[in-house]
């Protein structure tokens, strides 16, 4: 298989790590860029797009815009950035004119908005009213999905994602990029209350997910973290036939969110083994963890 260098569109990492404070379920934190860039030296990742964190229910720590601006400028061959906005930035007005903000960090460099993390329901009116000024500056949006009203973050939708599918309808013109658990469990039917948090095991039976994929061409992928990995090696012959039906429209992830984690090299060896028996292209591999983000982000090919 020929070499291709990667792009990670899913990127966190913590500008002062000197200064951020440990989860203490893990002891772990967010790696620094350097410790960053190691990983993505080993695994052939050419760039990463490095996500702000902003919203307080997220993570022990936030990252600001400002603190990914400064890092893409300092490592401008490695880095490239979206902005974040929280949907009740300004005025806490659902009629926010986020344009203004959102324009603001176009003209700075961002190629899209995300990870949004706000835990507001999928279809509140402010979450509502940041898709369509996202959609009206032609801003991508990463979303996390989040299962209930606590204990958990992310935009909070239900079994199916019927909150979802109303914004995906209501803004035909807004790039959505799915991610999480419960995000990923809808790939599957037996997806439940109880396990779309977690990693459910097993064959797939063709889920909600694919289904909302093939209605809506405004809906992407965006295949880290464990949950995009537990997503496609539950079931490698199901996941060779989602990727290759969707291959315009995923992009690989890593979101390495504590020193220790092993799920990018699990994902990195998975790929490379559909690719290696047959079961997707090399062109499928190559628009997946390339060539797709290469054209989000205006990069030759």
């Amino acid at each position: 298989m020929k070499e291709v260098k990667k792009i990670d569109i899913h990127a966190h990492v913590t500008r002062y790590p000197e200064f951020s404070p440990i989860c203490p379920g893990t002891g772990l934190r967010f790696p620094s860029a350097e410790e960053l860039i190691e990983i993505y030296d080993k695994l052939n990742i050419e760039r990463g797009i490095l996500l702000p964190i902003i919203s307080p229910e997220c993570q022990w720590d936030q990252f600001s815009n400002g603190d990914v601006i400064s890092l893409a400028r300092e490592y401008p061959d490695r880095f490239s950035w979206f902005c974040n906005v929280d949907p009740r930035a300004q005025t806490q007005d659902p009629k926010a004119d986020l344009s203004y903000l959102l324009n603001h960090y176009k003209a700075l460099g961002a190629k899209g908005v995300g990870e949004m993390t706000s835990h507001l329901y999928a279809d509140d009116p402010h979450v509502d009213n940041l898709f369509a000024h996202a959609a009206a500056c032609d801003l991508p949006v990463i979303i996390h999905i989040g299962p209930q009203e606590a204990n958990c973050y992310g935009l909070i939708d239900e079994v199916g994602l019927p909150r979802i599918e109303k914004m995906l309808k209501k803004h035909p013109d807004l790039k959505l990029i799915g991610h999480s658990q419960p995000f990923w469990a809808e790939i599957s039917d037996d997806v439940t209350q109880e396990n779309r948090n977690t990693y459910p095991p097993g064959k797939v039976r063709e889920g909600r997910l694919p289904k909302l994929m093939r209605e809506y061409g405004n809906l992407y992928c965006d295949l880290s973290a464990g949950s995009g990995h537990n997503a496609m090696s539950r079931d490698p012959e199901y996941a060779a036939s989602f990727l290759t039906e969707f291959a315009d429209r995923i992009y690989l992830g890593l979101d390495v969110c504590a020193t220790n984690n092993q799920h990018q090299y699990q994902r990195e060896e998975f790929l490379n083994g559909l690719v290696a028996d047959g079961a997707i292209s090399e062109e499928t591999y190559y628009k997946i963890v390339r060539g797709n983000a290469a054209k989000l982000l205006g990069l030759d090919e």
